[in-house]
């Protein structure tokens, strides 16, 4: 069988791996001038290839269409994906959160050892190579034409074109198109896994400041949608950090309702027990101005926004504080807020929500119900998840279906 994989990146290198490894003639078309541009930047550049929970939990952490993986998760696993990358030459390590990466902490390892198998079973890439059309006749695939005009001939194409998400990659939404004229819906688009925009200037003030541990709930119209304890950044623009960019995957259903961001600053302590840190803090420094009494509770660049919120006027003694000016300290540490304006763009989101509607994908084989031998897997489906390792997990494993059947 003649297959041509359309997409050089996780899903599409997958594909080809295992179509090659069937026995067919595979070729992989890539329009940038080397496979696996996306890939090379996740995890910050080291990977985050899977994440070796128990599949159960894989699909909890799964944000969109999480029953259409099923067959995916159980079919080709973490543990096959981890077994194929040490098969492949690029061991692999585990760290905190489950996370896998290779032992090298190099992205570009996991790219090469790919390419590694992609040349073991012969698969032919074309790089510099962009499809322009998915031919058909009569609801059956026959081939792609590419923008040199030139037709490649097939019994079966599988897209694998990504996201929107980092256009800069090559990631332009040519598989939403080329899944329209197959006659399929594509849900909208919007970034995910992204940073947030805060309404006000607040976040400028503490621009560079970098938290751990604290808690941070999402609201919509007061109600709690989202919950997590872990690291955040504040930014020139809001927020952002791995609780934010996981925090934003939620959004979806929420746009239009008034989002708030809650931070505990001091989640370990009750609201007693800060309250006797105050007390206590405040004992050692009673006869300085309550500016200077905050640099063992806080980080510094936080103070001065801390003081305004709490209305304590800051050249005031702190042996003058009363207990309702403590309590008003106290609310602020434990439930500061910020109202989200919205996202950043695709060009910060490291995935997109949205894509091709799964209702009309055969979750078994990544096969179009519409068009005999055209399928899709990866980012262009309407699936993503949460940060750790799980975006890439649907793409190795909607790979692994596009690639055997």
């Amino acid at each position: 069988m003649r297959v041509i994989v359309i997409g050089g990146g996780a899903a599409g290198m997958m594909a080809a791996f295992w179509a090659a490894k069937g026995g067919h003639q595979v070729t992989l078309l890539e329009q940038n001038e080397k496979l696996g541009k996306k890939l090379f930047i996740t995890g910050k550049g080291r990977c985050n290839v899977t994440n070796a929970c128990e599949v159960e939990e894989l699909i909890e952490h799964v944000i969109s269409n999480k029953e259409f993986l099923y067959s995916g998760f159980y079919s080709f696993s973490n543990e096959s994906v981890k077994e194929l990358f040490e098969e492949l030459g690029c061991p692999l390590k585990i760290e905190r959160g489950n996370r896998v990466f290779p032992v090298s902490d190099h992205s570009s390892d996991v790219i090469r050892a790919l390419e590694r198998g992609l040349k073991k079973y012969h698969v032919k890439i074309m790089l510099q190579t962009k499809a322009k059309k998915i031919l058909e006749k009569d609801g059956i695939v026959t081939g792609v034409r590419i923008f040199s005009g030139d037709v490649m001939e097939a019994d079966k194409v599988i897209v694998a074109t990504g996201g929107m998400s980092y256009p800069s990659t090559g990631s332009t939404g040519d598989g939403h198109r080329f899944a329209k004229e197959a006659g399929h819906h594509v849900s909208q688009l919007i970034p995910a896994l992204v940073p947030l925009q805060i309404k006000g200037n607040l976040c400028s003030g503490l621009q560079g400041l970098s938290l751990r541990n604290v808690k941070f709930t999402l609201t919509a119209d007061g109600k709690n949608v989202y919950e997590a304890f872990g690291e955040m950044l504040f930014t020139h623009f809001g927020v952002s950090g791995p609780v934010v960019l996981s925090a934003s995957s939620h959004l979806k259903k929420y746009r239009e309702k008034k989002l708030k961001i809650h931070i505990d600053w001091k989640p370990a302590l009750s609201d007693e027990q800060l309250d006797q840190r105050l007390l206590r803090d405040f004992g050692q420094v009673l006869n300085k101005e309550f500016k200077n009494s905050l640099d063992h509770l806080l980080p510094k660049k936080a103070i001065p926004v801390m003081i305004e919120l709490s209305g304590i006027p800051e050249h005031k003694k702190v042996n003058e504080i009363t207990k309702e000016e403590r309590r008003k300290l106290r609310d602020v540490m434990k439930d500061f807020q910020l109202e989200v304006a919205g996202t950043r763009g695709f060009q910060e989101a490291i995935i997109t929500q949205g894509g091709v509607d799964v209702k009309e994908i055969d979750p078994g084989t990544m096969e179009s119900k519409k068009i005999k031998g055209l399928y899709f897997a990866g980012e262009v489906l309407d699936l993503d998840a949460v940060t750790g390792g799980f975006n890439l997990q649907i793409a190795w494993s909607t790979g692994f279906l596009a690639g055997c059947d």
